[in-house]
């Protein structure tokens, strides 16, 4: 068995306290990491910490980029156990990602339209919770996630453990 971690935050940007505000959920981000320290933690957001208009496919880290910059970010991690062949689909997914990062966009019409309940599907485009739900679908993980994904809905799926809820500059390995 591999574990995968399911980080929800809420970073208190403007769009964030938008987001929390219209959906009354307590986390606006969702990311997916390989590994319990968060090295190989990766999402849809933004991809320059002062910009919230320009997302993407991004390698996030806790002392960097936008969680450095808004250090109050609120946090909830969770582990799931998988199957080796699952974590591998996951991992290969998001390295073929990775290496084609130019070609995908952030779906902020989708972002949006996941207020009314509606999912607005563009090629080659996620925003944060629909990134992972793309790669839990991917690995064949039974998740019983809604079509239109929000970061809240994750800590639902069956089998996840939380592992830390605060501030996610002071998370570290117990």
């Amino acid at each position: 068995m591999k574990k995968i971690y399911i980080v929800l935050t809420h970073t208190g940007t403007a769009l964030s306290k938008i987001i929390r505000n219209y959906m009354k959920d307590e986390y606006t981000h969702a990311s997916i990491s390989l590994d319990e320290e968060l090295h190989e933690m990766y999402s849809f957001g933004r991809l320059n910490p002062n910009n919230p208009f320009w997302g993407g496919f991004v390698h996030e880290y806790i002392n960097k980029g936008t969680f450095k910059r808004f250090y109050k970010t609120k946090s909830s991690i969770y582990s799931l156990d998988i199957t080796e062949e699952q974590y591998e689909t996951i991992k290969n997914t998001i390295k073929k990602i990775q290496e084609e990062k130019e070609l995908y966009r952030f779906n902020t019409m989708g972002l949006f339209a996941v207020g009314f309940h509606k999912k607005i599907i563009k090629e080659q485009s996620f925003y944060c919770a629909e990134f992972v739900k793309y790669l839990l679908e991917k690995a064949k993980i039974n998740t019983k996630l809604p079509e239109a994904v929000r970061p809240e809905n994750f800590k639902y799926i069956n089998g996840l453990q939380e592992v830390y809820k605060g501030l996610l500059k002071n998370y570290t390995i117990s």
